[in-house]
């Protein structure tokens, strides 16, 4: 039985994904989207706010 001989992967060919694990990508986007989400509800609270003065 041959096998073939290994094929080593080029080192400029790591991408982000490669580096960091999955979940934390998974973290780190609901981290940015909650973060978002509080700042909308801030800013439409000093809106508000401002409107009523």
């Amino acid at each position: 039985m041959t096998t073939e001989p290994d094929r080593k992967q080029p080192a400029d060919r790591s991408t982000m994904a490669e580096k960091f694990p999955r979940g934390l990508w998974v973290r780190l986007i609901i981290y940015v989207a909650v973060g978002h989400v509080f700042a909308a509800f801030v800013y439409l609270l000093f809106t508000l706010g401002a409107q009523n003065q």
